[in-house]
């Protein structure tokens, strides 16, 4: 049997994104590349954080002054020291105004670094921030530190221009092919693979095909329907991304909260993962996902259809009531159905929907960026961080690019108390009382996370993915790459 290290090993992705690192994102296929090439301070498993590029870390009582200690000898891929100045100029770009782009919502790094004093002394890093933040690290997970060398040709749009330090070396870069090799030097366990090639397929049925047959070893995002692939072992898993509904709460109907609690106690969240994806997901009780820090564990109530008449009633709405409903055609690509069905539903209630469906996915992006939409509008919601979910989109003090409109004090003084609250046990105690008054008070209508799968060539049982659902491929195991051993 021969191992990986002596023939490439192909993984197939819907996307081939190679972009800026310091951009914000949380598409799965973005971030598997950008972890092949950069590392980060920390890394998240299994819902604690450790010591990757730093060796440690403390916080102040205040949860706003972070020191680093940065791991000794380590080289960026063109052989420029990665000590805590070149990490402080990485912090740095990411906090500029115009990085930390994501769909629709620029800066999004700028809330939490910009205005920081980021100290840097042989290899330890402070970082001073303006204002606590007991959850920094959920940001730093996602802060790739690139070799300020190539800061410049970035700025300038050259998407080769990817230097790390991280397990992988840029070998080349194409528009539908991406090869890497295994970096000799890297602090951390070695990979057991020694060359990788991304490789773009937009059709998932025939990234199924190339893993069956044998052109690749690795396939993302596949049908999670799939039944087996020939010679290889499916992972399945639930998605962090929320599916939902965001409620317009500065006008309209739904200011009022005994409207916005009628909707969520009217759906039957079981009914629309069965029509909509064919049972293809996991039912959401709460603002986000069970994989989430301080995530509760109660259902969110329902579905009880006299319960949601009778507070329709109690706000004016006895004989039913029209809404406006903003609809993309994809992100989530199940939208439209899911109007449709989410319609079917609520017309046991007596609520309709006047449906405006936009086709341009990034314009539509901006328009709910801008609070333009109508009553409600589809949505998702991924950032792992429960942080950053409630600070983002659903504090009113922040009104950021998410928020429409949702005002909730008690909401508002469990994000103040858990700004400064270092103790682990404690904050997570206080996101699950956030997460018991968004069900009593919910500022969206939240409805689902859903399943994913990945395929892996052979058989490998002691593979599991990360709870983000991104590909580490440090931690891929080795391939065989004899067809007939792989295969037979």
């Amino acid at each position: 049997m021969t191992y990986a290290d002596a023939a490439p090993v192909t993984i197939a992705l819907p996307r081939l994104p190679l972009g800026d690192p310091h951009d914000c994102t949380d598409a799965n296929d973005e971030l598997t590349l950008y972890q092949t090439f950069y590392d980060t301070l920390v890394k998240r498993r299994d819902g604690t954080y450790h010591a990757h590029l730093a060796e440690g870390w403390r916080v102040s009582d205040d949860a706003r002054t972070w020191t680093f200690d940065i791991r000794s000898g380590v080289a960026f891929h063109d052989g420029t020291a990665c000590d805590a100045a070149a990490v402080a100029q990485s912090l740095h770009r990411m906090a500029r105004e115009d990085k930390g782009y994501t769909l629709g919502s620029p800066a999004v790094w700028r809330q939490y670094l910009g205005g920081a004093e980021i100290e840097a002394d042989g290899l330890t890093l402070t970082v001073r921030l303006t204002a606590p933040m007991a959850d920094l690290l959920d940001v730093l997970v996602q802060g790739f530190i690139v070799a300020p060398s190539v800061f410049d040709r970035l700025d300038a749009g050259d998407k080769t221009a990817i230097c790390g330090t991280g397990p992988y070396r840029l070998q080349s870069a194409g528009k539908d092919r991406v090869t890497a090799t295994r970096n000799p030097d890297h602090f951390a366990t070695a990979p057991k693979n020694e060359t990788l090639v991304f490789v773009l397929e937009t059709d998932a049925k025939e990234r199924a095909r190339m893993l069956a047959d044998g052109r690749v070893q690795v396939a993302n995002s596949l049908d999670p329907h799939i039944g087996t692939v020939a010679g290889a072992m499916l992972v399945r898993f639930t998605a962090p991304v929320a599916i939902i509904y965001l409620l317009n709460s500065a006008k309209g109907p739904l200011q009022d909260a005994r409207v916005r609690r009628a909707l969520s106690l009217a759906v039957d969240r079981q009914a629309l993962i069965d029509t909509v994806l064919d049972g293809a997901a996991d039912p959401l009780h709460g603002f986000v996902s069970p994989r989430h820090f301080g995530a509760g564990g109660d259902p969110v109530p329902g579905p009880n259809v006299a319960a949601a008449r009778a507070l329709l009633a109690e706000a004016g709405h006895a004989d039913g009531l029209t809404l406006t409903l903003d609809c993309p055609t994809r992100l989530p690509d199940e939208a439209q159905k899911l109007t449709a069905d989410l319609g079917a539903q609520l017309a046991a209630i007596d609520v309709r929907f006047d449906v405006r469906i936009h086709k341009d996915r990034e314009a539509y992006a901006h328009m709910v960026r801008r609070k333009e939409i109508g009553d409600l509008c589809v949505f998702d919601s991924s950032p792992m961080s429960t942080f950053r979910v409630l600070y983002e989109k659903i504090d009113s003090r922040t009104a950021g690019a998410w928020w429409q409109g949702y005002r909730n004090e008690a909401i508002e003084a469990l994000i103040d108390e858990g700004r400064v609250t270092s103790d682990t046990q404690a904050r997570a105690a206080l996101y699950r009382k956030a997460y018991a008054e968004l069900q009593s008070d919910p500022a969206w209508l939240t409805l689902y996370i859903p399943h994913r799968a990945i395929g892996l060539s052979g058989n490998h049982p002691g593979f599991r993915m990360r709870e983000d659902g991104v590909i580490d491929v440090a931690d891929l195991p080795a391939f065989t790459t004899d067809t007939e051993t792989a295969h037979g």
